[in-house]
């Protein structure tokens, strides 16, 4: 008798509590169904044990009715747990369990499960029948679902949320496992009932690790409640032993009533209901302290903490030293593993800052949060399933919490919350992050903006004065240098000039007799000494114009040309260096052409660059086709080889001083760069345009276009 009022009482207050405190929650609403199955299990399960009669038969199909109905209200607490008790996970899977379950609980009042009772000596043993079966199968099934949900969550969460699980499996291991062998299968299958007293002694022993999960873990959020009620129940008994021992005392001692209680002496009784009165706030406060120790050893004020808050935001402007404070603060307060902020700078930058040792967490990892549904503007852990890419994100970087800062509807970062160091995060803490948000937001952008300036003004005039120094040293350095080749250029060119000159000269002399007669080996060793001679005259010559155009004395000076004279000429100076290479020129000059107003000499140097370049660049045994031509109110004239050709990333530069591609540096790499570079000078001080097609491998076209409008016809 005593073991049912003690179970009684304790299912029926953790039951209340539980759901009085938010009667809306399916998870309270689920354990105030659960409870009431206990109940009237308790209930049941003593008249089954106190009477000896065949109507015992009524009790025992109640007590296995409330079994059902438990056994399923702790497989639905424990999906509610494991979703965060905002809804049931698989709706169609747990209606399907839910309708099986009333239907069997309604089996288990008729007489498809027992019977009837027997009585033997001084047992009762129940006559099972063909429902039996379900019953049993419907008791495994859930137990085993049950008891494999809480294992499988225990190994994927930790923490609070583990210890919950943990405290949970400990206390249902009995009713799951122990009720049924003694409270069924013992009585159904040996016929032994001495043990079916000790059901109620497993669900004492589960009401107790629920309590403990409540008070320890914050399971169901009510640890509040319990402690201030258990605060109030301390103090009026405390108030009310001190009430009877004070009467006690003046009755006996000062009024002197022969030992008697005289508790009705009106003069007594308002004295001591106005000490009562008067000590109570003391006391009462005497057993928050001590409940609050005991409860809450990691509790904290949150006027203190939006104190100390506050003044931390307002202490400095330095933005990593604001998001160090605060995440400390933070961290420090509510008892965090890990405290921090991941906040978006200027551009696509960020930086991560907090508590130290702290998680980085990539911007990548940050996006996941924002199609994340929030509680209290929080994003909250173990509220999202398992499964998904935000929660595998978060364990990964052991965070818990995650408050998202937004300002103007624009992200501008997370302040992250790592794992608790005591019993867990309650909705209080919840609450709080999200209270601060705004202030923090606030602050942050003071921050940002004060960030940006000061590196602006700290920074700017310093690149700028850097910049525009070595803009200055280096501009100055390429014009001594630009001089100093100039002035080369141009001593080396008129020195060179003098002795090629007689060295020409002298050749020339010899060739024609002067010096006696010479074999025909000798004439062709001082031919090619003439042709190599003739060669290095305009080398500097182009040298030469090179420097004039630097000093701006370039200047063309015009003349009445035959210009199919002039390439026929510059042709036939070229043949026999393009004989000993196995190469020929393919060109058929015009009847008749116009006479030009040309600089002979310089277009003369700008055929002789383009078809020299030919015969360096061209692939043995091949044809160079040259072609001069009328097209209109232009002459046009072209050079085209079979040879290397230019790559297609350097044609752009390929007219600029000194450039050689570098294909043709490979093939020759004696070359100056400065023939084409004089030759697009010279086409274009003529008024005409350079002609230039080219593919790699396979050959170039180089030419020009001159107009026509400008000459005098012969």
């Amino acid at each position: 008798m005593l073991i049912t009022i003690i179970g009684t009482l304790a299912v029926v207050l953790i039951g209340l509590f539980v759901f009085s405190r938010d009667t809306r929650q399916t998870l309270n609403q689920v354990y105030g169904l659960m409870t009431l199955g206990f109940v009237v299990l308790i209930v049941a399960n003593y008249f089954t044990t106190n009477h000896l009669s065949e109507d015992l038969i009524y009790p025992i199909r109640i007590v296995l009715a409330s079994t059902s109905m438990v056994i399923a209200s702790l497989y639905f607490l424990v999906q509610l747990i494991r979703s965060g008790g905002a809804s049931v996970i698989n709706r169609s899977v747990n209606l399907v369990i839910l309708v099986v379950t009333i239907f069997v609980a309604i089996l288990d009042i008729s007489p498809l499960v027992f019977q009837s009772v027997a009585i033997q000596g001084a047992n009762i043993v129940p006559i099972p029948a063909f429902g039996a079966a379900l019953f049993i199968i419907h008791l495994i099934l859930l137990l085993v679902i049950t008891l494999g949900s809480i294992i499988s969550s225990m190994s994927k969460t930790r923490g609070a949320k583990r210890s919950q699980y943990a405290s949970i499996l400990i206390g249902i291991a009995p009713v799951l496992l122990l009720a049924p062998l003694t409270s069924f299968i013992m009585p159904v299958l040996f016929q032994q009932t001495e043990l079916i007293f000790a059901s109620p002694l497993y669900i004492i022993f589960f009401e107790f690790m629920v309590a403990y999960a409540m008070v320890r873990h914050g399971l169901f959020d009510i640890r509040l409640a319990a402690v201030r009620t258990a605060t109030y129940i301390l103090s009026l008994m405390t108030l009310s032993l001190v009430y009877y021992g004070l009467a006690y005392v003046v009755s006996s001692i000062i009024v002197m009533s022969n030992g008697s209680l005289a508790v009705g002496v009106s003069p007594v009784n308002i004295a001591i209901a106005l000490l009562l009165a008067f000590i109570f706030q003391p006391v009462k406060r005497f057993f928050d302290r001590i409940t609050n120790r005991v409860f809450y050893k990691d509790n904290y004020s949150l006027d203190d903490f939006f104190a100390r808050l506050n003044k931390t935001l307002s202490s400095t402007t330095d933005l990593r030293g604001l998001l160090e404070r605060v995440a400390g603060e933070v961290a420090q307060t509510i008892k965090a593993e890990q405290a921090f902020f991941m906040i978006n700078t200027a551009g696509e930058h960020f930086i991560t800052v907090g508590t130290p040792g702290h998680r980085h967490l990539p911007k990548v990892d940050a996006a996941l949060f924002e199609a994340v549904e929030t509680e209290y503007g929080v994003i909250v852990g173990e509220l999202m399933a398992n499964s998904t890419a935000v929660h595998r994100m978060m364990v990964s970087h052991k965070i818990e919490l995650a408050l998202p800062l937004r300002h103007d509807d624009k992200n501008i970062g997370y302040l992250c919350i790592g794992y608790s160091l005591s019993s867990g995060y309650t909705k209080r803490d919840v609450k709080m992050l999200g209270t601060i948000a705004d202030e923090l937001v606030i602050a942050i952008q003071n921050a940002l903006s004060v960030h940006e300036v000061k590196t602006l003004n700290e920074t700017l005039q310093q690149r700028i004065d850097e910049a525009t120094s070595e803009l200055r040293a280096s501009n100055a350095q390429l014009h001594r240098l630009d001089e100093a080749k100039d002035e080369f250029v141009s001593m080396a060119s008129h020195q060179l000039r003098t002795p090629l000159t007689s060295v020409k000269g002298y050749i020339s002399m010899v060739l024609e007799g002067d010096a006696g007669k010479i074999t025909a080996t000798q004439k062709h060793l001082l031919d090619e000494a003439f042709t190599s001679s003739e060669r290095m005259v305009h080398l500097i010559n182009d040298f030469l114009n090179v420097s004039r155009l630097q000093t701006g004395k370039f200047l063309i000076d015009s003349r009445p040309v035959n210009l199919a004279k002039i390439v026929d000429e510059e042709l036939d100076g070229l043949a026999s260096n393009a004989s000993s290479r196995n190469l020929k020129f393919s060109y058929k000059a015009p009847k008749t052409f116009p006479i030009l107003e040309l600089d002979e000499g310089k277009i003369r140097q700008v055929i002789m660059n383009f078809a020299d370049n030919a015969i360096y660049y061209s692939k043995e045994g091949t044809t160079i086709e040259v072609s001069l031509k009328v097209d209109g109110d232009w002459c046009r004239f072209t050079v085209k080889d079979k040879g290397i050709g230019v790559p297609v990333a350097e044609r752009a530069q390929l007219f600029t001083k000194f450039y050689r591609a570098t294909n043709a540096r490979k093939q020759r790499p004696d070359g100056t760069g400065v023939g084409l570079f004089l030759a697009k000078k010279v086409i274009n001080a003529h008024g005409g345009d350079v002609i230039f097609e080219s593919e790699e491998g396979k050959g170039s076209t180089f030419g020009f276009s001159l107009p026509i409008k400008k000459t005098k016809s012969r």
